[in-house]
């Protein structure tokens, strides 16, 4: 040893120079058991985003209609749509005390891409929110179910 710097001696085990095949198929088997569990998992993952993003936009919706009808007396019916959140509707009944600017900036689509359904009055109460989901349509269950604003919490 000089200066106190360490030697190492390489030494090899004759015969032993990598992986042998049982050993790498070892492992290869424990990624893919650890890959079926994980990948599963995240996959939902922006399913469960859009679902979430579907809830935080009706729930805006809610706010706005809730402020157009204290100042107007009604919700907006089914033939003026979310559309009156945004732009004062021309369609009769004409709100007489519309907020300058509207209640929302514009009314997104659904994050499938899809317009949101807006029925007043609605079986479920004053109104109804729909978005159908990744489908679109009427009718879907499990990943393909509607988001409602009557379910929500």
């Amino acid at each position: 040893m000089e200066n106190g710097a360490v030697k190492f001696k390489h030494t090899y085990v004759k015969g032993k120079k990598g992986f042998t095949l049982i050993e790498l198929l070892i492992v290869l088997v424990i990624i893919a058991i650890l890959a079926a569990i994980v990948i599963p998992r995240f996959m939902s993952a922006p399913h469960k985003a859009k679902v979430t993003a579907a809830i935080a936009q009706i729930k805006d919706f809610e706010t706005a209609l809730k402020m157009y009808k204290l100042q107007n007396g009604s919700y907006p019916t089914t033939a003026q749509g979310l559309q009156a959140l945004a732009k004062k509707p021309s369609v009769p009944p004409v709100p007489k005390h519309y907020q300058e600017g509207g209640y929302l900036s514009r009314i997104p689509d659904d994050p499938w891409g899809n317009k949101y359904i807006y029925i007043s009055p609605s079986e479920h109460g004053s109104y109804a929110i729909i978005s159908y989901g990744p489908s679109g349509a009427p009718g879907g269950t499990g990943r393909n179910a509607a988001v409602e604003s009557w379910k929500l919490q």
